[in-house]
């Protein structure tokens, strides 16, 4: 499976910027994706979860608590495409976005994206 993220780029403080990633390959391997994850690496900084939702039952998701209210993830099961809405952006948001998704035989994220860089002034 390969994970492609668009979507990132400069945006002042208090902006918006939609992530989308997009899963391709085989077939087989992609209806056994789990759940699909948004990760953030800032700067200096360790690679951090930010969002996650289950491919099968997408009202299941979950957000740090830092990203609660702000961001939303949303899933287009029909297109295998994962976007990150992120409102109200704060220059602690700057970073590298990863899309990530995790098999249901996995307890890890086994496929990784480029990553789509934001960057976020205040």
């Amino acid at each position: 499976v390969q994970l492609q993220a668009f979507g990132g780029g400069l945006v002042q403080a208090g902006g918006s910027l939609r992530l989308v990633c997009v899963a391709s390959g085989d077939t087989d391997d992609i209806i056994r994706i789990n759940r699909m994850a948004w990760y953030r690496q800032p700067p200096g900084g360790q690679r951090e979860l930010v969002a996650s939702i289950t491919r099968r039952e997408s009202t299941n998701y979950a957000y740090a608590d830092s990203e609660s209210g702000r961001f939303t993830i949303s899933i287009d099961n029909a297109k295998e495409e994962v976007y990150l809405q992120m409102n109200g952006l704060k220059p602690e948001d700057t970073g590298l976005y990863y899309c990530a998704a995790q098999r249901f035989d996995s307890y890890d994220y086994g496929y990784w994206g480029q990553g789509t860089q934001v960057t976020v002034s205040s």
